[in-house]
């Protein structure tokens, strides 16, 4: 929830479970009034959904036209309840419907595929200014954080979804489509260096002081 980078537009999460939902649509809002294009990408988890901001957000995309695509990541679990226990109606794009707008389910098993579907949804916002409900069916390996074990769910079910894993898949395929090993192992050899530099970073970086608080307070978003 702590990650932000206004260079690439990625403004964002929140702490409050779905509070970012009509927040997307302001951003959305914010995009169709300048007529700039833009099209806002609002990602939340399934235990988002029964939530009153998920509502009023689409609400409020759907009246007013925008240009947004809302993005359940559902992973069957939210926090650490099974879906059985969380939402009535386990589909979670039959709520488009309630409010006009198309809705996209599917199971998050090929990364090209998740691709081209999302890729949809984005040309019909942009193009039409039409929001869309995609529910992409994931699933989380871990527990929820470091005080969660996971004991809602079985050891056999976990490593029966971790050989289902989209991105083992796509590895795989890769590999059978020729792409050679050395090639792979050097660009995750890169993503690991990156991630382990941006780690030292901040670990080496000093605590910020209250100088920064009212300009990254204030600032807004939109003010690169």
């Amino acid at each position: 929830m702590h990650l932000f980078d206004a260079a690439n537009r990625m403004l964002g999460g929140y702490g409050i479970v779905g509070g970012h939902i009509p927040l997307a649509a302001g951003v959305a809002f914010a995009s169709k009034y300048r007529d700039d294009k833009s099209v806002t990408l609002c990602f939340f988890g399934d235990g988002a959904v029964p939530i009153g901001g998920f509502h009023e957000g689409i609400s409020l995309a759907a009246v007013w036209k925008l240009p947004i695509v809302f993005i359940c990541e559902n992973n069957e679990y939210s926090m650490g309840t099974p879906l059985s226990r969380t939402l009535s109606v386990e589909d979670v794009t039959l709520k488009a419907q309630g409010y006009g707008i198309p809705g996209d389910r599917f199971f998050a098993a090929d990364v090209l595929d998740v691709e081209k579907r999302i890729g949809e949804a984005v040309k019909r916002a942009r193009e039409e200014s039409m929001p869309t409900l995609v529910e992409a069916r994931t699933y989380r390996f871990r527990g929820h954080s470091m005080s969660d074990p996971g004991k809602y769910r079985t050891k056999e079910e976990g490593e029966e979804q971790k050989r289902r894993d989209p991105l083992v898949r796509a590895r795989k395929a890769l590999l059978e489509g020729g792409f050679a090993e050395a090639k792979l192992k050097t660009l995750e050899d890169a993503v690991e260096a990156e991630v382990q530099d941006a780690v030292r970073f901040a670990h080496e970086s000093p605590e910020p002081d209250a100088s920064i608080l009212e300009p990254t307070t204030y600032a807004g978003p939109f003010a690169y």
